[in-house]
């Protein structure tokens, strides 16, 4: 009876842990490839476009988006410390990221989906709309002459502050009238009510502004660029960055460290796919790929009776 008894019991604790772990299981994984819910970190600088993406991401299928706006080394934090599972960033991970993710038995999915430019914006009532890298570069390393004022960046954090700074030589933070906010939105409104003030911000900002910040833009002025060593200034419209002629010019990517087919993969591959890449076509931006047109073409032609 004893034994009986202790089979039965047995049998019920191992059935009790079986459904325990199927339930957490199916608590774990809330999402499948488009539907579910699932929560996006990022990079501040480049909200408006993956707003925009999301919005009709989710009018096609079941799925709710959370987006977490951030600065770039917050996003990366949160991946490496598990806090994210999917972000969208301005560069791809480093050789030394990747090493923490397999360490942890983790293989990111990182795909390019667009490219997007770093830009400089002044305010409109200054009659100038161009700018010289070697002058920004004068500036940051405290050469004496410049005409700018003060750089205002998003934040200290920032991609742009870690792109404008690699691109100088030496670290725009801490310099000399240098300055930070905490959003790209902040730049702008600052730089339009502050001559001589030069901002540092995302092109996707002015392309596709916020209806309450569009009064802003309007008060501003995006610069001309002149690359070290040559003689041309150019801005970062659509077809200079298809181009590759635009100086500034960065490839934005969704990381996905979800591990199973969930809406990090489906994301990933609307924002990649034909929809997702008309949208960014629409906006400004120029996509990795260029969406396809269909053409009508008709067998006959009517010629009109006059």
């Amino acid at each position: 009876m004893n034994k009986i008894t202790k089979t039965i019991t047995g049998f019920l604790l191992l059935t009790l842990l079986f459904v325990f772990s199927c339930q957490k299981n199916k608590e774990d994984k809330l999402d499948s490839i488009i539907e579910g819910k699932a929560t996006i970190y990022v990079d501040e600088s480049i909200l408006p476009i993956i707003e925009d993406e999301e919005a009709v991401f989710e009018t096609q299928y079941k799925a709710q988006l959370k987006l977490v706006s951030q600065s770039e080394n917050e996003v990366l934090n949160a991946l490496l410390n598990d806090t994210a599972t999917i972000a969208v960033l301005t560069r791809t991970l480093l050789p030394e990221e990747l090493k923490a993710f397999q360490a942890k038995k983790i293989n990111p999915k990182i795909t390019p989906f667009a490219t997007d430019a770093v830009a400089f914006i002044r305010s409109k009532s200054v009659n100038d709309s161009l700018i010289a890298l070697q002058e920004v570069y004068d500036f940051l390393n405290g050469k004496a002459g410049s005409t700018i004022k003060g750089l205002v960046f998003d934040n200290a954090n920032s991609s742009t502050v870690r792109y404008i700074s690699k691109k100088a030589g030496v670290s725009a933070v801490g310099q000399k009238n240098v300055y930070s906010f905490k959003t790209n939105e902040e730049v702008m409104k600052y730089v339009a009510q502050n001559d001589g003030m030069i901002g540092v911000i995302g092109i996707n900002w002015v392309f596709q502004p916020p209806l309450e910040l569009q009064e802003t833009v309007d008060k501003i002025t995006v610069l001309g660029v002149k690359e070290v060593g040559s003689s041309e200034f150019v801005f970062p419209t659509q077809d200079n960055l298809a181009q590759g002629i635009y100086p500034l010019a960065r490839d934005l990517y969704i990381v996905n460290c979800q591990g199973y087919s969930g809406l990090g993969m489906g994301f990933a591959s609307f924002l990649g796919g034909e929809r997702g890449q008309r949208i960014i076509l629409k906006s400004g931006l120029v996509p990795k790929r260029v969406p396809s047109r269909k053409v009508m073409i008709r067998n006959n032609i009517t010629k009109d009776k006059n």
